[in-house]
């Protein structure tokens, strides 16, 4: 486990899935969490764990995550968690759903980028992990072409911000997970209209026999944000899927 005693980390989405399995493992790794999201219910149960300050945040404005970020001050590690997942193939694929797809997958992670990069130019000291997925530019996935086409661009936007800023010793990384046990999975299976049959679609397709548990995705966000000799790259955990 990487040591990240005293260092201060802010996460999106951390109210439930990945992001709420990283507030954990953040914390047992000796950091100071904020934990952010936009659903305040959720984000409440939060409430009086050690070490974790909750903030409910709508990456969506830009003003709203300068703000935040003004009032937190010092930020040693960002973890972008937030994304939605829209289904469809790209004829079937709206214009709506590709602009809140770029909007909430991509542009939501340069936001707070663009609002936390400059406290670490200035430390020359700071570590980036932004949530991708292998449904990218790493593998072709059926009716994920919205979902798709927008991590593909936060793959881009990882080895950017990578190669303008490695001198100054900003890291910068990607996670890309295959299926991952969420919320937001079990909703798109119910969604289905055949829920059981759904899931053993999902898990039919992974070669490890079974989908993710988001304390794995968890670990290796905190191994990230602790690496100091890794920056720009993608790190594919899917059990085997992409093999």
């Amino acid at each position: 486990m990487a040591d990240l005693n005293g260092k201060i980390v802010l996460i999106t989405a951390a109210a439930q899935g990945i992001g709420r399995a990283s507030v954990d493992a953040f914390v047992a790794a000796g950091a100071k969490v904020i934990a952010t999201d936009i659903n305040a219910a959720k984000l409440a149960e939060l409430d009086g764990l050690p070490n974790v300050t909750t903030r409910i945040l709508d990456v969506l404005s830009a003003d709203a995550v300068k703000q935040a970020v003004a009032e937190i001050g010092r930020i040693d590690v960002l973890f972008n968690c937030a994304g939605v997942v829209h289904s469809g193939n790209v004829l079937e694929m709206s214009d709506k759903d590709l602009d809140f797809a770029l909007d909430l997958n991509v542009k939501a992670q340069i936001r707070t980028i663009q609002a936390i990069l400059p406290q670490m130019l200035e430390r020359k000291d700071g570590a980036i992990v932004n949530m991708a997925t292998v449904a990218s530019s790493i593998k072709g996935v059926p009716n994920r072409a919205a979902y798709s086409i927008s991590k593909a661009a936060v793959i881009g936007l990882t080895k950017s911000i990578a190669s303008d800023f490695t001198t100054s010793n900003i890291r910068v990384n990607a996670i890309c997970p295959g299926t991952v046990d969420s919320p937001s999975l079990h909703e798109r299976w119910h969604a289905t209209g055949d829920f059981e049959g759904a899931q053993k679609a999902f898990i039919a397709r992974q070669p490890i026999g079974r989908i993710a548990r988001p304390e794995e995705v968890a670990d290796l966000a905190v191994y990230l944000a602790g690496a100091t000799y890794t920056t720009g790259q993608v790190h594919i955990i899917d059990g085997g899927w992409t093999a």
